[in-house]
């Protein structure tokens, strides 16, 4: 894989990575945001939906996370 490739997956992951973690953060402390945007309550207040939501986005985060740190060791 060529110089170019590696370092374009890196920022992608790395940036996946800052995007899902700043996702997480901000469901975590401002859950209602899905009844406020979309107008419906799936989990009919109880914030089930919101927390499923933050570990799905902390799951990606830590995998992003470590795939770009992988892409990194292999640049250098």
């Amino acid at each position: 894989m060529s110089d170019i490739s590696r370092r374009t997956r890196y920022r992608l992951e790395a940036i996946g990575a800052a995007v899902t973690g700043l996702a997480a953060a901000i469901t975590a402390i401002v859950p209602d945001w899905i009844e406020e945007v979309f107008h419906v309550d799936p989990d009919s207040g109880n914030g089930s939906l919101e927390w499923l939501i933050v570990a799905a986005l902390a799951l990606a985060t830590v995998t992003l996370s470590a795939l770009a740190w992988r892409e990194r060791r292999g640049l250098a």
